[in-house]
């Protein structure tokens, strides 16, 4: 990255960490975005730069590219133990920091009605990017079919247990309870 990506992510960052306090403080409806620009020392507008609408401000990460290099990189096998692994990597947390900004956006989005709808809209986002890592234009119809139908359902098992381990307050080993999760779905 160069310094100008540099800031532009770390003012991104600021904002979102700026919002989700705020939401988590005097909830989500009753902070406006005037509100997140203030405490984040920027104008609404750089708000509106980095998160068009105020459900990006909660469901908002750089996960898919993530995720997809880590499906890519799967070894040849069955697709949904390749994805679900690749799900599992990626729930790896680094620090504790990271895990209670996970945890308070994940607390916001299972209950504030609004941003669980919006967070389908994410799980699209998601699969498309796993089709285009698994070889997006070059698979026929069926294929292509088969590879989205398989990535949601294992996004779908991941969500579960991300939701669990929410509700446990984040004490849970979170790629335990994806594996778990997509054990039930594909018996693997």
């Amino acid at each position: 990255m160069n310094l100008r990506d540099r800031q532009r992510a770390e003012t991104r960052l600021l904002i979102q960490k700026c919002a989700i306090r705020l939401f988590g403080d005097a909830g989500y409806d009753a902070t406006t975005v005037n509100d997140v620009a203030a405490a984040a020392g920027v104008s609404a507008m750089t708000v509106y730069r980095h998160f068009p609408t105020k459900e990006d401000l909660v469901l908002y990460d750089e996960y898919d590219p993530v995720t997809a290099s880590a499906v890519a990189a799967q070894p040849p096998g069955r697709l949904s133990s390749r994805i679900g692994r690749a799900l599992e990597e990626t729930a790896a947390l680094g620090s504790s920091q990271e895990k209670a900004f996970l945890l308070a956006r994940l607390r916001l989005m299972i209950s504030v009605p609004a941003l669980r709808a919006r967070h389908l809209d994410s799980q699209y986002a998601t699969a498309d990017a796993i089709v285009l890592a698994l070889g997006g234009a070059s698979l026929g119809a069926d294929e292509e079919f088969r590879v989205r139908a398989t990535a949601m359902a294992c996004l779908g098992a991941a969500h579960v247990a991300l939701i669990r381990w929410a509700e446990g307050d984040g004490e849970a080993d979170l790629a335990g309870l994806i594996r778990t999760a997509l054990g039930s779905v594909f018996g693997d």
